[in-house]
């Protein structure tokens, strides 16, 4: 068995955090150049800046573990990788063909399940679909923030 190195830099590690610090930087600027301003509430800058910062804390904790010593990297596992690529492709037509948020984030929700291991779809379908319908209300009702409407959607 080979021993991992104890100097030196994890960098596939490196590499995502800084990617992170640089998706980080770019909503950060987004969410400053927004021109629409809440007249009470949260408004769409708040949540902008508020994944600018969650993103720049992983970027923070990627470095971090890129300079301990001792980190091997595992085997890539591209049947779960394919399933979740699968579930992204899902939301994306689902949303473009107007299915809408809901239906669209079930699907996400089906395939990353299944990506894990899940063979449960009935189960998988139900949670996600509650999920969905959550933070369709979330969005929608509290924040006042449109999301793409489809059948269900328009429900509510």
């Amino acid at each position: 068995m080979i021993q991992p190195a104890t100097t030196g830099f994890h960098r596939p590690t490196l590499i995502i955090g800084v990617a992170l610090f640089a998706i980080a930087a770019i909503t950060f600027n987004d969410a400053r150049n927004m021109n629409i301003r809440a007249s009470y509430g949260m408004g769409a800058d708040a949540a902008s800046y508020f994944v600018a910062a969650f993103l720049a804390i992983l970027g923070v904790g990627h470095l971090f573990a890129a300079f301990r010593p001792g980190i091997e990297a595992e085997q890539a596992a591209w049947k779960a990788f394919s399933w979740v690529v699968l579930g992204l492709f899902g939301l994306v037509g689902a949303i473009w063909l107007g299915a809408g948020f809901i239906l669209a984030s079930t699907l996400l929700f089906v395939f990353t399940a299944r990506a894990f291991g899940r063979r449960a779809l009935i189960k998988d379908a139900a949670i996600g679909a509650v999920l969905a319908i959550g933070i369709f209300l979330l969005f929608n009702k509290i924040l006042t923030l449109a999301l793409p409407m489809g059948p269900f959607e328009r429900l509510f």
